[in-house]
């Protein structure tokens, strides 16, 4: 017993000086940082002109020896290095997964400027690097830039998200020159290399960062290498930088679920968020000009407002969103209402039924003043704001989300917004974003392609608004919309994959863009819409992914799964349901093209068949081109 116990103080004794050792060293210069399980390492360097890190993941180069600098062109001393280990565990208010791991190893740099010490912080995590720098007093004549290289494979090629259009590419590396204006790489940049991991250039935490803008990717030719830089707007005497991310995963759609973006932002700033709901939300503006069997016309009217308020009081459908023709003029501090409607008896409507709403704002029709906006949208009983056209102006953007979570009120950011990847942490009223292309922007129906481009290269930086769900197909490409695609018979889906697409992209507030009636028509099939709880999910996976071709993501909520998979050449999947509890047996809907489904001429075709399935099951998916497929599986 004596010797046991003697062994047992000799091992915590170890663990401790170990620890110590690891958590804090200052003596020597530390210049190589290892991932929690050993498989990353970030080593840095430096001489009188820069300082340099490079990235080596499972024994392959990610990225050679690169430039990464506060002050270009200057002397850098390393003054000392300290360790820490960080493994946590945080519960978002809403998101992919309901607890998330918190576990990396960092490295703070101090190093010197002009005589003033200011910090690099780097971290490793199993499947991702971070850098931030922070200055608590910038030296006179001193002008802070955030610059890094990124010296990748010369085979790399890019992915890049192209705004309210397709995303780009494959780019590749060696095509670039020093003037990149007909192929600008913007954030998230997916880069992809012969039988080495899958990549992500992006950056997380702007909320922390103010005097910063958005990154866009440049190539310096006489180096040779990708570049980002952002140039600092002073607005005081100290700054903290965003992150830098360079995420890599194995199979490209891992990226998409990776939780490197959400660890590195900051904690959530709302003191109480239980007002805080993410959901689905009908629509208005796809719809007008829609005409029901009944004969009603669906426009900006009380009536039509109405029959989406009771769909989806009916149909637990959380909320509704009322576009653009609510209001025809703003002046500071002042609204002009539409004569079209009453929008106090919609609110009334809604908030007896039980429905929350969402009312949209367009700064291109005048500025009324953020100040008084959100208090002004509250009192009209909204719960949230749609708003469009701020662009990417990070300072203005930043303040609106601020000042409507001040007034209880949830944000969604119309056009080609602020990529603010790690927003939902901080400030998680901030739901979701139209950093896509949104179905029919424009009045463009995107093709099966750019879904999946966009659902693995624009979903990397956060939740996305593409107002997927479209059950009246024929009526779109026939032009029987307002507000449809110009080109008549360009909706090129499946019903089965409007549904799939719901799910696979993420979102804290999930737009669908149809008439009740249409939903109606096949109240069977958007029972997987109906049953899918928005933003809820205690797990999310991608379980296969293919550039161009397919993606299937599983989500589950509490014991309930949910799966989407969508193939833009037509196919089948193998769904393994190795997730599954051992020994138990689970009851599975399938919601499913049929043989006669084509996406082209028989878009509206599915079938609804049931059984059971249980852990270790192969189930294929099977999808005509263009088409979808969705699961629904609970316990028996």
């Amino acid at each position: 017993m004596k010797s046991n116990s003697s062994n047992i103080i000799c091992f915590l004794l170890l663990v401790f000086f170990t620890s110590l050792s690891f958590c804090s060293n200052t003596d020597t210069i530390v210049k190589k940082l290892y991932s929690p399980d050993g498989n990353l390492i970030i080593n840095i360097d430096n001489n009188e002109k820069e300082l340099t890190y490079s990235l080596n993941a499972n024994g392959q180069t990610l990225i050679s020896k690169s430039s990464i600098s506060l002050f270009q062109n200057s002397k850098v001393e390393i003054l000392k290095t300290e360790q820490v280990k960080i493994n946590t565990t945080w519960t978002p208010v809403w998101g992919q997964f309901s607890e998330i791991q918190n576990y990396y190893n960092e490295l703070k740099v101090t190093l010197l400027h002009n005589k003033t010490p200011y910090k690099l912080f780097i971290r490793a995590y199993n499947n991702g690097a971070a850098f931030r720098y922070e200055i608590d007093q910038i030296p006179k004549n001193s002008t802070p830039s955030f610059y890094i290289e990124y010296d990748l494979p010369k085979e790399s090629v890019f992915y890049t998200h192209a705004g309210e259009t397709k995303p780009k590419g494959p780019i590749a590396l060696s095509t670039l020159s020093d003037s990149i204006s007909n192929q600008k790489l913007f954030m998230p940049l997916m880069v992809e290399n012969k039988e080495k991991p899958f990549i992500a250039l992006l950056e997380s935490d702007l909320a922390s960062a103010p005097g910063f803008k958005v990154i866009d990717f440049n190539f310096d030719k006489e180096r040779n290498k990708l570049i980002a830089k952002n140039d600092y707007n002073l607005k005081s005497n100290s700054l903290i930088t965003p992150w830098r991310l360079i995420l890599f995963e194995k199979n490209i759609g891992d990226l998409v679920t990776n939780m490197v973006p959400l660890n590195v932002a900051a904690p959530n700033k709302i003191s109480d968020p239980s007002w805080i709901k993410p959901g689905k939300t009908l629509w208005d503006w796809r719809v007008h000009g829609y005409v029901a069997e009944d004969g009603f016309t669906y426009g900006i009217d009380n009536e039509s407002y109405y029959r989406f308020i009771d769909f989806a009081a009916k149909n637990n459908i959380e909320y509704f969103l009322i576009d653009d023709s609510w209001y025809t003029d703003v002046k500071k501090g002042h609204i002009e209402m539409s004569e079209k409607l009453d929008l106090q008896k919609v609110s009334d409507y809604a908030k007896k039924k039980g429905v929350k709403l969402i009312l949209y704002y367009d700064r291109h029709k005048g500025v009324y003043g953020d100040e008084e906006l959100f208090p002004f949208y509250s009192s009209l009983g909204m719960s949230g704001v749609k708003y469009g056209f701020m662009g990417k102006n990070v300072s203005f953007s930043r303040e609106a989300i601020r000042l409507s979570a001040n007034s209880k009120l949830l944000i969604d950011f119309h056009d080609n917004p602020v990529p603010f990847t790690g927003m939902t942490r901080t400030y998680p009223n901030a739901v979701a974003r139209e950093y896509c292309h949104a179905q029919q922007d424009s009045r463009r129906a995107f093709t099966p392609e750019a879904f999946i481009r966009m659902a693995l290269i624009n979903a990397i930086q956060g939740p996305l608004d593409m107002n997927n769900g479209i059950f009246d197909i024929s009526g779109v490409n026939s032009g029987k919309r307002e507000k449809g695609p110009k080109k008549l018979n360009s909706l090129i889906t499946t019903v089965t994959a409007e549904a799939a697409r719901t799910l696979i992209i993420f979102s804290g507030l999930v737009c669908i863009p149809d008439a009740p009636e249409a939903y109606t028509a096949k109240l069977d099939l958007f029972e997987f819409i109906q049953k899918m709880p928005v933003g809820k999910w205690d797990e999310s996976k991608v379980l296969h992914a293919k550039m161009d071709e397919y993606i299937s993501t599983a989500r589950r909520h509490k014991k309930e799964w949910f799966i989407g998979s969508v193939h833009s050449k037509g196919g089948s999947l193998d769904i393994n349901f190795d997730f599954l509890k051992e020994g138990k047996t689970y009851a599975i809907t399938y919601y499913e093209d049929t043989d006669e489904t084509d996406s082209k001429t028989n878009p509206e075709a599915y079938q609804i068949r049931k059984g059971t399935v249980k852990k270790g099951d192969i189930v294929k998916a099977k999808m005509v081109k263009g088409g979808g497929h969705c699961m629904w599986i609970r316990p028996e």
